[in-house]
Protein backbone atom coordinates (compact mmCIF):
# COMPACT_ATOMS: atom_id res chain seq x y z
CA UNK A 1 0.00 0.00 0.00
CA UNK A 2 3.05 2.28 0.71
CA UNK A 3 3.82 2.03 -2.51
CA UNK A 4 1.08 3.38 -4.02
CA UNK A 5 0.81 6.32 -1.46
CA UNK A 6 4.29 7.40 -1.09
CA UNK A 7 4.60 9.09 -4.27
CA UNK A 8 1.68 11.43 -3.19
CA UNK A 9 2.86 12.40 0.01
CA UNK A 10 6.18 13.23 -1.36
CA UNK A 11 4.92 15.28 -5.11
CA UNK A 12 1.37 15.54 -5.17
CA UNK A 13 0.12 13.99 -8.27
CA UNK A 14 3.70 13.61 -9.17
CA UNK A 15 5.03 11.23 -11.42
CA UNK A 16 5.18 7.52 -8.86
CA UNK A 17 7.74 5.09 -10.80
CA UNK A 18 11.37 6.85 -8.75
CA UNK A 19 9.13 6.29 -5.22
CA UNK A 20 8.71 2.57 -5.29
CA UNK A 21 11.17 1.22 -3.31
CA UNK A 22 10.05 -2.50 -3.64
CA UNK A 23 8.27 -2.48 -6.83
CA UNK A 24 4.69 -3.36 -7.05
CA UNK A 25 4.79 -5.85 -4.11
CA UNK A 26 4.87 -6.40 -0.05
CA UNK A 27 8.73 -4.94 1.14
CA UNK A 28 11.10 -7.99 1.56
CA UNK A 29 12.66 -8.45 4.79
CA UNK A 30 16.20 -9.61 5.94
CA UNK A 31 19.17 -7.97 4.83
CA UNK A 32 20.26 -11.22 2.83
CA UNK A 33 17.06 -11.01 0.50
CA UNK A 34 17.83 -6.76 0.44
CA UNK A 35 21.29 -7.27 -0.74
CA UNK A 36 20.07 -9.83 -3.77
CA UNK A 37 17.36 -7.68 -5.23
CA UNK A 38 14.87 -8.97 -2.89
CA UNK A 39 14.81 -12.19 -5.26
CA UNK A 40 13.27 -13.93 -2.17
CA UNK A 41 10.84 -16.94 -3.41
CA UNK A 42 13.18 -19.55 -3.41
CA UNK A 43 15.11 -18.33 -0.10
CA UNK A 44 14.16 -20.62 2.63
CA UNK A 45 16.26 -22.13 6.12
CA UNK A 46 16.01 -18.71 7.87
CA UNK A 47 13.53 -16.63 10.04
CA UNK A 48 12.70 -14.19 7.51
CA UNK A 49 11.01 -16.52 5.11
CA UNK A 50 8.02 -15.73 7.26
CA UNK A 51 8.16 -12.39 5.41
CA UNK A 52 9.71 -13.24 1.85
CA UNK A 53 7.34 -16.66 1.00
CA UNK A 54 6.40 -18.92 4.02
CA UNK A 55 7.13 -21.85 2.27
CA UNK A 56 10.77 -21.14 2.99
CA UNK A 57 10.11 -22.08 6.70
CA UNK A 58 9.76 -25.82 6.12
CA UNK A 59 13.56 -26.31 6.25
CA UNK A 60 13.89 -24.67 9.22
CA UNK A 61 15.16 -26.81 12.40
CA UNK A 62 16.17 -24.54 14.80
CA UNK A 63 14.15 -22.00 16.81
CA UNK A 64 15.09 -18.76 15.40
CA UNK A 65 14.50 -14.65 15.79
CA UNK A 66 15.37 -12.34 13.84
CA UNK A 67 15.79 -8.21 14.00
CA UNK A 68 15.60 -6.20 10.82
CA UNK A 69 16.30 -2.57 10.54
CA UNK A 70 16.63 -0.23 7.48
CA UNK A 71 16.33 3.61 6.09
CA UNK A 72 15.58 4.32 2.78
CA UNK A 73 17.27 7.41 1.11
CA UNK A 74 18.69 8.78 4.70
CA UNK A 75 14.77 9.83 5.35
CA UNK A 76 13.88 9.22 9.25
CA UNK A 77 10.40 9.11 8.17
CA UNK A 78 11.03 6.18 5.70
CA UNK A 79 12.23 3.74 8.29
CA UNK A 80 11.19 0.36 8.76
CA UNK A 81 11.59 -1.77 12.16
CA UNK A 82 10.95 -5.43 12.10
CA UNK A 83 11.09 -8.35 14.68
CA UNK A 84 10.32 -12.39 13.84
CA UNK A 85 9.84 -15.46 15.06
CA UNK A 86 9.94 -18.94 14.07
CA UNK A 87 9.65 -22.51 15.46
CA UNK A 88 9.29 -25.73 14.77
CA UNK A 89 7.02 -28.19 15.72
CA UNK A 90 7.28 -31.88 15.99
CA UNK A 91 10.69 -33.45 16.49
CA UNK A 92 13.23 -32.84 13.72
CA UNK A 93 13.43 -35.84 11.21
CA UNK A 94 16.55 -36.29 8.93
CA UNK A 95 15.72 -38.01 5.79
CA UNK A 96 17.83 -40.01 3.14
CA UNK A 97 18.92 -37.44 0.41
CA UNK A 98 16.82 -34.86 1.38
CA UNK A 99 17.41 -31.89 4.75
CA UNK A 100 16.25 -32.71 7.83
CA UNK A 101 13.13 -31.13 8.31
CA UNK A 102 9.80 -30.57 11.13
CA UNK A 103 7.48 -33.45 11.60
CA UNK A 104 4.89 -30.96 11.83
CA UNK A 105 5.94 -27.96 10.13
CA UNK A 106 7.35 -24.53 11.12
CA UNK A 107 4.90 -21.77 12.67
CA UNK A 108 6.28 -17.87 12.77
CA UNK A 109 4.82 -14.44 14.01
CA UNK A 110 6.12 -11.53 12.49
CA UNK A 111 5.54 -7.88 13.49
CA UNK A 112 6.59 -4.56 11.53
CA UNK A 113 6.53 -0.47 11.48
CA UNK A 114 6.63 1.99 8.65
CA UNK A 115 6.74 5.11 8.37
CA UNK A 116 6.74 8.19 10.67
CA UNK A 117 4.25 10.51 11.95
CA UNK A 118 2.60 11.71 8.92
CA UNK A 119 2.08 8.13 7.45
CA UNK A 120 2.78 5.00 8.66
CA UNK A 121 1.91 1.61 8.31
CA UNK A 122 1.70 -1.60 11.16
CA UNK A 123 2.00 -4.84 9.84
CA UNK A 124 1.10 -8.47 12.47
CA UNK A 125 1.44 -11.92 10.39
CA UNK A 126 1.44 -15.20 11.32
CA UNK A 127 2.70 -17.89 8.59
CA UNK A 128 3.58 -21.87 8.52
CA UNK A 129 5.97 -24.09 6.13
CA UNK A 130 5.81 -26.94 6.08
CA UNK A 131 8.44 -29.63 3.86
CA UNK A 132 7.20 -33.05 2.38
CA UNK A 133 9.61 -34.36 0.29
CA UNK A 134 11.41 -32.11 -2.25
CA UNK A 135 8.36 -29.39 -1.91
CA UNK A 136 7.89 -27.05 0.82
CA UNK A 137 4.59 -25.17 0.55
CA UNK A 138 3.46 -22.68 3.14
CA UNK A 139 1.20 -19.76 3.77
CA UNK A 140 0.19 -16.21 5.86
CA UNK A 141 -2.04 -14.43 7.08
CA UNK A 142 -1.74 -10.39 7.66
CA UNK A 143 -3.37 -7.70 9.94
CA UNK A 144 -2.28 -4.78 8.00
CA UNK A 145 -3.48 -1.20 9.56
CA UNK A 146 -2.47 1.86 7.62
CA UNK A 147 -3.03 5.79 9.39
CA UNK A 148 -2.62 8.99 8.14
CA UNK A 149 -1.96 12.14 10.51
CA UNK A 150 -5.38 13.74 11.11
CA UNK A 151 -7.33 11.79 8.62
CA UNK A 152 -7.41 7.97 10.94
CA UNK A 153 -6.92 4.73 10.32
CA UNK A 154 -7.26 1.85 7.85
CA UNK A 155 -7.42 -1.37 8.48
CA UNK A 156 -7.36 -4.91 6.03
CA UNK A 157 -6.62 -8.60 6.18
CA UNK A 158 -4.66 -10.43 3.52
CA UNK A 159 -3.83 -13.81 2.68
CA UNK A 160 -0.40 -15.33 0.74
CA UNK A 161 0.05 -18.61 -0.43
CA UNK A 162 3.82 -20.07 -1.46
CA UNK A 163 5.79 -22.99 -3.09
CA UNK A 164 9.19 -24.34 -3.52
CA UNK A 165 10.31 -27.48 -5.02
CA UNK A 166 13.82 -28.68 -5.65
CA UNK A 167 13.64 -29.43 -9.14
CA UNK A 168 17.41 -30.87 -9.40
CA UNK A 169 18.28 -31.26 -5.79
CA UNK A 170 20.68 -28.99 -4.37
CA UNK A 171 21.13 -27.28 -7.79
CA UNK A 172 18.17 -25.98 -8.79
CA UNK A 173 14.88 -24.05 -7.00
CA UNK A 174 11.90 -22.77 -8.14
CA UNK A 175 9.40 -20.70 -5.90
CA UNK A 176 6.27 -19.38 -6.20
CA UNK A 177 4.46 -16.76 -3.83
CA UNK A 178 1.16 -14.88 -4.11
CA UNK A 179 1.08 -11.98 -1.78
CA UNK A 180 -2.74 -10.88 -1.03
CA UNK A 181 -4.66 -13.67 -3.20
CA UNK A 182 -7.96 -12.40 -1.83
CA UNK A 183 -7.44 -8.58 -2.60
CA UNK A 184 -7.87 -7.04 0.72
CA UNK A 185 -9.75 -3.34 0.65
CA UNK A 186 -8.60 -0.84 2.20
CA UNK A 187 -10.73 2.17 1.31
CA UNK A 188 -13.98 1.94 -0.90
CA UNK A 189 -13.03 5.34 -2.23
CA UNK A 190 -11.96 4.51 -5.91
CA UNK A 191 -11.54 0.83 -4.94
CA UNK A 192 -8.17 1.12 -2.79
CA UNK A 193 -7.05 -2.61 -2.39
CA UNK A 194 -4.10 -3.57 -0.83
CA UNK A 195 -1.15 -4.64 -3.93
CA UNK A 196 -2.18 -8.62 -5.09
CA UNK A 197 1.52 -9.65 -6.52
CA UNK A 198 2.73 -12.84 -7.52
CA UNK A 199 6.30 -13.47 -7.70
CA UNK A 200 8.11 -16.27 -9.18
CA UNK A 201 11.60 -17.39 -9.23
CA UNK A 202 14.70 -19.32 -10.04
CA UNK A 203 17.57 -20.32 -7.50
CA UNK A 204 20.98 -22.03 -9.12
CA UNK A 205 23.58 -23.34 -7.09
CA UNK A 206 26.14 -24.05 -9.49
CA UNK A 207 28.62 -24.86 -6.32
CA UNK A 208 28.70 -24.80 -2.75
CA UNK A 209 30.16 -21.48 -3.21
CA UNK A 210 27.53 -19.56 -5.17
CA UNK A 211 24.24 -19.20 -5.46
CA UNK A 212 22.42 -17.20 -8.65
CA UNK A 213 18.82 -16.17 -8.69
CA UNK A 214 16.78 -14.56 -10.98
CA UNK A 215 13.02 -13.43 -10.82
CA UNK A 216 9.70 -12.21 -11.51
CA UNK A 217 7.64 -10.11 -9.55
CA UNK A 218 3.82 -8.72 -11.18
CA UNK A 219 1.14 -6.49 -9.80
CA UNK A 220 -2.29 -7.60 -11.11
CA UNK A 221 -2.10 -4.08 -12.13
CA UNK A 222 0.90 -2.93 -13.20
CA UNK A 223 3.87 -3.89 -15.23
CA UNK A 224 6.03 -6.80 -14.39
CA UNK A 225 9.63 -6.22 -13.61
CA UNK A 226 12.80 -8.38 -12.80
CA UNK A 227 15.45 -9.00 -10.09
CA UNK A 228 18.45 -11.04 -9.48
CA UNK A 229 21.16 -11.54 -7.27
CA UNK A 230 24.56 -13.53 -6.81
CA UNK A 231 25.90 -14.51 -3.72
CA UNK A 232 29.47 -15.65 -3.17
CA UNK A 233 30.75 -17.94 0.15
CA UNK A 234 35.07 -16.99 0.22
CA UNK A 235 34.53 -18.43 3.83
CA UNK A 236 32.07 -20.70 4.71
CA UNK A 237 30.48 -18.21 7.60
CA UNK A 238 30.77 -15.14 5.51
CA UNK A 239 28.78 -13.99 2.08
CA UNK A 240 29.10 -11.03 -0.47
CA UNK A 241 25.55 -10.49 -2.26
CA UNK A 242 24.87 -8.08 -5.01
CA UNK A 243 21.40 -7.65 -6.60
CA UNK A 244 19.31 -5.45 -8.79
CA UNK A 245 15.58 -4.82 -9.26
CA UNK A 246 14.38 -3.14 -12.38
CA UNK A 247 10.91 -1.86 -10.82
CA UNK A 248 12.88 0.30 -8.41
CA UNK A 249 15.56 0.76 -10.35
CA UNK A 250 18.07 -0.17 -7.68
CA UNK A 251 21.31 -1.35 -7.28
CA UNK A 252 21.97 -3.83 -4.10
CA UNK A 253 24.89 -5.20 -2.17
CA UNK A 254 25.62 -6.63 0.94
CA UNK A 255 27.98 -8.93 3.57
CA UNK A 256 26.66 -11.58 5.63
CA UNK A 257 28.51 -13.07 8.77
CA UNK A 258 28.01 -16.19 10.68
CA UNK A 259 29.21 -16.27 14.33
CA UNK A 260 28.42 -19.23 16.37
CA UNK A 261 24.39 -19.46 16.94
CA UNK A 262 24.37 -15.63 15.26
CA UNK A 263 24.00 -14.10 11.65
CA UNK A 264 24.75 -10.41 11.04
CA UNK A 265 23.22 -9.07 7.50
CA UNK A 266 24.05 -5.66 6.08
CA UNK A 267 23.05 -4.66 2.41
CA UNK A 268 22.90 -0.78 1.06
CA UNK A 269 20.84 0.20 -1.66
CA UNK A 270 21.44 2.76 -4.36
CA UNK A 271 18.82 4.61 -6.69
CA UNK A 272 20.39 6.97 -9.03
CA UNK A 273 17.72 9.80 -8.33
CA UNK A 274 16.93 9.45 -4.38
CA UNK A 275 20.40 8.01 -3.40
CA UNK A 276 21.28 5.78 -0.48
CA UNK A 277 18.97 3.09 1.20
CA UNK A 278 20.76 0.98 3.94
CA UNK A 279 19.65 -2.38 6.15
CA UNK A 280 20.59 -4.65 9.03
CA UNK A 281 19.46 -7.68 10.12
CA UNK A 282 20.47 -10.07 13.59
CA UNK A 283 19.68 -13.55 13.48
CA UNK A 284 19.59 -15.77 16.60
CA UNK A 285 19.23 -19.68 16.12
CA UNK A 286 19.31 -21.20 19.53
CA UNK A 287 18.99 -25.81 20.07
CA UNK A 288 15.45 -26.77 21.24
CA UNK A 289 14.96 -28.91 24.17
CA UNK A 290 14.09 -32.49 24.50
Amino acid sequence: MRLRLLPLLFFGLARPAPLWAQGNGPAGHGARAVALGNASATLGGDVWAAANNAAGLGTLTRPTAGAHLENRYLIASLNLVAAAVAVPLGTIEPAAGQPARASHGVVAAEAQRFGGGLYNETRLGAAYGYRLGVVNIGGRLDVLQVSFQDLGSRRAVAASLGGQAEVVPERLTFGVYLYNLNQARLLDYQDERVPTVLRAGLAYRPSKQVLLLAETEKDVERAAGLKAGLEYLPLPAVAIRAGYASLSQQTTGGVGVRAGSFQFDYAAGWHGVLGLSQFLSLNWQWERKP
